[in-house]
């Protein structure tokens, strides 16, 4: 399989006309998506287009969100969301647009085709073929940071069960239906042991009912560096959005070019499709950005409309424009190139070709319609049996002595319920028993707890008062639970 057949997984009922919100984009988005519906329409998509203004511009009119009210009837009303790449301001408060349309639209599945075109596009992997499925809504992605003292700032890690299990099972779908012979999970669950140890177990769960797809898992940081070094040993790639995000742009750079990778991005009842790279600033206006990625997402997005035909004479205009040697800047080489060309140039080259199969590189051809699979809802838990059995209290303290708070806080405490049990500073144990090498902020998580008994909400209520009658500052507290007798929450490191 080549880079592009990935999109044949991904189609709804064919209509003569596809109706498609169409985004032009910041920084180099308008000149390369001019040059992508080009070749699209050269190609024959039948597209009822409807622009709409996202990023940039509607940041700087003062929506943090970067997209218009009004902007969302539009998108549903389409269905589809064909996107040039868009700029988010750096800090100020403003949110990432992507992450935005994607979580607000239910879009959970980022699938990500990585495959190498050597000798065309320099690769040192000439035989990588590798699909990245990146859960798209949950993890670090959720956004939700605070700063809790002087020193020290925190964003939040969310993983659920539905959410992990629909990804997974996506994956797994993908590679029955497409012939692929492996997928493997990339988790850190070495470390974080709830959240990514989720993750693994569901991915073990479910592999299990696929005997015929090998599986395996990967500590992400050495699954990254195998990826990069040897991709042959991977076929389809599961995991979570930060990981995703980071080795699905490795993948592409290896396997060619980031400027050339296609994104997919699938949810139940909508879809968008983009280029995986940025909106490039620096080089905007000057008529030298590859459309390639573009191009290629405006495949993707074909396939997923219904117009296999137009899908598959734009691909193999682009695999022979290639394999011509007529090249933008990004992948021109003195060795394989014959003309460097710029963006208008190269999709006038796409345009000529339409009609053309490459005679080196694999054709696409997309014959009918492929649908994606069919996911039953996930199965939710029962719930479990919750008792609460502490508390993790944050304190601000800027003392920075573990035993002189300790002593303040069992003081403070002595009435109360539960009791302090240990003190991390930055999630490491600096009491009871803790060292002088062990380096120290104003940040301090205070773990109190029942000795098993279940205590109720008042306790935790009654421990912050106590608290803060002795000008003690708790900053955040966290409840002890344990479901059905298994703690849920970890120890502390070095406990």
């Amino acid at each position: 399989m080549n880079v592009h057949s990935a999109q044949a997984a991904y189609s709804i009922a064919p209509a003569e006309t596809a109706q498609i919100a169409v985004a032009h984009g910041d920084g180099i988005g308008p000149e390369i998506m001019r040059a992508a519906l080009r070749c699209m329409h050269a190609a024959g998509a039948d597209l009822d287009i409807h622009e709409v203004v996202l990023g940039e511009k509607v940041y700087e009119a003062g929506h943090t969100s970067g997209i218009l009210p009004d902007s969302w009837s539009v998108l549903r009303s389409a269905g589809v969301l064909f996107k040039g790449p868009v700029t988010t301001p750096q800090g100020g408060g403003y949110k990432s647009l992507n992450v935005t349309i994607r979580k607000t639209l239910g879009l959970f599945a980022n699938i990500r085709p990585c495959a190498a075109l050597t000798p065309f596009v320099a690769s040192n992997h000439p035989g990588m073929d590798v699909v990245i499925f990146r859960e798209n809504e949950e993890d670090l992605y959720a956004g939700i940071e605070h700063r809790q003292t002087d020193e020290v700032f925190q964003c939040l890690k969310l993983v659920s069960i539905p959410g992990t299990e629909r990804i997974i099972r996506h994956a797994f779908e993908y590679a029955r239906s497409n012939g692929r012979r492996k997928v493997s999970c990339f988790s850190k669950d070495n470390i974080m042991k709830l959240t990514d140890g989720l993750f693994h177990k569901m991915f073990d769960k479910i592999s299990a009912e696929y005997p015929e797809i090998a599986a395996d898992h990967w500590i992400v940081d050495i699954g990254a560096a195998k990826l990069a070094a040897s991709p042959e040993m991977f076929d389809v790639i599961v995991t979570t959005n930060l990981y995703g995000d980071i080795i699905s742009d490795i993948a592409a750079e290896i396997s060619g070019s980031v400027g050339i990778a296609p994104s997919a991005n699938i949810g139940e009842s909508f879809a968008m499709f983009e280029a995986i790279h940025g909106s490039a600033p620096d080089i905007a206006g000057q008529g030298v950005a590859n459309p390639s990625g573009l191009i290629l997402a405006g495949a993707q997005m074909l396939g997923h409309l219904g117009q296999q035909q137009a899908a598959s004479r734009l691909q193999n205009a682009w695999l022979k424009t290639i394999e011509s040697g007529i090249h933008t800047a990004d992948i021109y080489s003195e060795e394989q190139s014959r003309l460097k060309v710029g963006t208008d140039e190269f999709a006038d080259a796409v345009i000529e070709r339409i009609g053309e199969l490459p005679s080196l590189l694999k054709p696409v051809a997309v014959q009918g319609r492929q649908d994606a699979p069919v996911i039953a809802p996930p199965v939710r838990p029962a719930p479990a049996k919750r008792c609460l059995v502490g508390v993790d209290l944050f304190v601000r303290d800027t003392v920075v002595d573990p035993d002189n708070l300790a002593v303040r806080l069992i003081a403070a405490t002595q009435q109360c319920a539960a009791k302090l049990t240990m003190i991390t500073n930055r999630g490491v144990k600096v009491w009871p028993a803790g060292l002088p090498e062990t380096f120290k902020t104003d940040h301090w998580r205070c773990r109190f707890e029942s000795n098993g008994k279940d205590l109720k909400q008042k306790n935790v209520a009654e421990l912050i008062m106590a608290l803060s009658n002795k000008e003690i500052e708790v900053i955040k507290s966290e409840n002890l639970y344990t479901f059905n007798g298994v703690p849920g929450y970890s120890l502390g490191q070095g406990q």
